[in-house]
């Protein structure tokens, strides 16, 4: 199609008489038609590229038949797309490559054919002339593929070098070459086979097929890195490396008892029975030293012995030993966990925690362990380099952050780095996230479980129910005049994973993108904003006094004035009386002017108070019944004192 598109196109220009007869202006217009006609066409080949490197099976659907495409383009296309999808790798990758692990997995089952399967036939008379092409078959199979390996993946993986991937044919090629891998493998195929014509077929000469030892244990290291629970994989190969020992101890001493004779004495396996298992469980109690053995009489079975116990102890002791430490490091983290716990139990008996809340730390220990299988995740996060942790914490929850309405439009990175300064926390069944009126400095994500918004005069009406992925606790991290207290009460409804982001850490990151510090910034403003009308409706409130009004004034004061005015005693009387009513109503005034917004630390006084006040006052005057002759200006002895504590 191609093809005949740009045909066409060129068969479309005019000829050198049209183009010489027509003007110069004729000529550019014609020119500039076929430049985009041109255009289009490369266009639209571009198009059908692209659709057909996107999904390939649908732009195969709809290409016409064969046989309505020139030149058989369409059988060509086929062709390439299978040479495509089954083609070789150039270059393996040995840590990442499934493909690998899998090829390693063949590899290491013909060694484990050649090194279990060499001595026995050498031992035991299992290779008869009627079973022999079946032994030989399997050992040419097990040799092809250690061939194929070696010409066809060894020379194919990348390697390292000076912290570049090397994935060049030749350089690959002659890395494996100058590799000590490559001289064993060499030699573990060398044709000694060929001796059978002259020795006949003797398992020996196979023996340095086991020199494929290098593809095992990197099978081993392959598939521990897959592996989740790589530990029970070492577990079984430890104790499959002890039968192994067995193994050849049985084969060893089937031998020598053929050696000296089946049933030469009783140290001698008599040939009775199946052989590998009777000189099986010989080797097991020898190796292990269980005892009961016949005592052996020769000087051949002394020594053999001997060095059978030598090698059991030995062998036995590193078999332990290596056991010991592949369930030690199994069970490290549980073994952590149950200490962490020990000590907390022991520390909140010694200071006599009630119960219920040692039983709440329990169940925290307790569910915190099953569903992550570590107390702390930053403990374990912090171990791994920067741009891994922050692949982990995008993964988590970048898709529930970048929903956040505070932080749309804010900064990429900056949101990444919050990302990495999330802390996760577990809230048992029944917690307050946070409640009502407290000081917000913190803003949360819903990992896994649920929440409720609750309140109403009980404190348990639900209001809403959030579910994983929800956020709230967002505003309360720009704290805008007093609007970084909760507005509500949030309690766990179940066991429940939040990850919390606190207001520090948003401060310590905004330092470095100002404009996003400029954007929430704005987003401050339209809260302060929305908080003014509010502002202004609790300012139109009647004022409630915090300070209660001043008491009358008592009725034996009262008595002794008027006897006063009426006895003629009018002048130092009358000043008194006339001061004390102005010193109430401007103390009235100056309560009404200065009144306070509601607090919840002062409360109103009671009639009560007043009383008590009152009858204070009355006792803490003294208030002579004559007058003295010291002048009207003693006669309260209190007056200059009630004076100062007016002003």
């Amino acid at each position: 199609e191609e093809e005949e598109e740009l045909e066409t196109a060129v068969r479309a220009w005019p000829s050198q008489s049209t183009t010489s007869t027509s003007s110069a202006s004729q000529t550019s217009n014609v020119v500039n038609e076929r430049l985009q006609e041109l255009v289009k066409l490369f266009k639209e080949r571009t198009e059908r590229v692209k659709e057909k490197l996107i999904d390939p099976d649908n732009s195969d659907d709809e290409t016409p038949p064969a046989c309505e495409l020139p030149s058989g383009i369409y059988f060509k296309e086929r062709q390439q797309m299978h040479t495509f999808l089954y083609r070789f790798p150039s270059s393996i990758d040995p840590f990442t490559s499934l493909i690998y692990v899998l090829w390693l997995f063949c590899v290491s089952l013909a060694f484990n054919w050649n090194a279990w399967m060499i001595p026995v036939r050498w031992a035991f008379p299992y290779q008869t002339p009627d079973n022999i092409h079946v032994w030989l078959l399997i050992d040419y199979l097990c040799d092809a593929i250690y061939i194929l390996d070696i010409l066809a993946f060894q020379p194919r993986l990348q390697f390292v070098l000076h912290g570049d991937i090397v994935t060049g044919k030749k350089e690959m090629r002659n890395n494996y070459i100058k590799a000590v891998r490559f001289k064993l493998d060499v030699v573990s195929l060398l044709p000694l086979e060929l001796l059978y014509f002259k020795t006949g077929i003797n398992a020996l000469l196979r023996l340095p097929r086991i020199l494929k030892f290098m593809s095992f244990f990197e099978f081993n290291k392959r598939l521990e890195a897959i592996l989740t629970n790589a530990y029970v994989y070492r577990v079984i190969r430890t104790t499959t490396y002890l039968l192994y020992a067995v193994h050849c101890n049985a084969c060893l001493y089937y031998w020598g008892s053929s050696f000296e004779g089946l049933g030469f004495s009783e140290w001698t396996y008599d040939g009775t029975g199946n052989s590998y298992f009777r000189c099986y469980y010989f080797a097991v109690k020898t190796l292990l030293t269980i005892g009961g053995l016949p005592e052996p009489t020769t000087l051949f079975e002394i020594v053999f012995q001997l060095i059978n116990y030598f090698i059991g102890v030995f062998v036995f002791s590193i078999m332990i030993g290596q056991m010991r430490d592949v369930v030690g490091a199994a069970t490290a983290a549980q073994t952590n966990y149950r200490a962490c716990v020990d000590n907390t139990v022991k520390y909140m008996a010694s200071y006599r925690i009630p119960k219920d809340v040692q039983n709440r730390v329990k169940t925290w220990y307790s569910y915190t362990w099953q569903s992550q299988g570590i107390l702390d995740e930053q403990e374990l996060l912090d171990q791994l380099p920067d741009k891994m942790r922050l692949d982990i914490a995008v993964d988590v929850s970048y898709n529930i952050i970048s929903k956040v309405p505070l932080f749309q439009g804010c900064d990429r990175q900056m949101m990444f780095d919050m990302l990495k300064s999330l802390r996760s926390v577990v809230y048992l069944p029944g917690d307050y996230v946070c409640k009502k009126d407290e000081v917000g400095r913190e803003m949360y994500i819903i990992k896994a479980g649920e929440v409720q918004v609750v309140g109403g005069p009980d404190g348990k009406t639900v209001f809403v129910t959030l579910k994983a992925g929800a956020v709230f606790g967002e505003v309360s991290l720009l704290a805008v005049g007093g609007g970084n207290r909760r507005t509500a009460n949030v309690v766990a409804r179940g066991f429940s994973n939040l990850l919390i982001l606190t207001k520090r850490d948003l401060n310590e990151i905004m330092v470095h993108y100002p404009v996003s510090q400029k954007l929430l910034h704005n987003f401050q403003k339209m809260l302060m904003k929305d908080k003014k009308p509010a502002e202004k409706k609790e300012e139109e409130k009647e004022p409630i006094s915090i300070i209660p009004p001043r008491a009358e004034m008592p009725k034996l004061l009262k008595a002794v004035l008027e006897m006063t005015e009426k006895s003629g005693m009018k002048g130092t009387w009358s000043k008194l009386k006339d001061r004390n009513n102005r010193l109430s109503v401007s103390l009235q005034h100056s309560i009404s002017s200065s009144v306070a917004p509601n607090s919840p630390v002062h409360e109103p006084f009671s009639d009560q108070d007043a009383e008590t006040l009152s009858q204070i006052s009355d006792t803490s005057m003294q208030i002579p019944t004559t007058p003295t002759s010291a002048g009207d200006g003693n006669v309260f002895a209190e007056e200059g004192s009630a004076e100062e504590e007016t002003k």
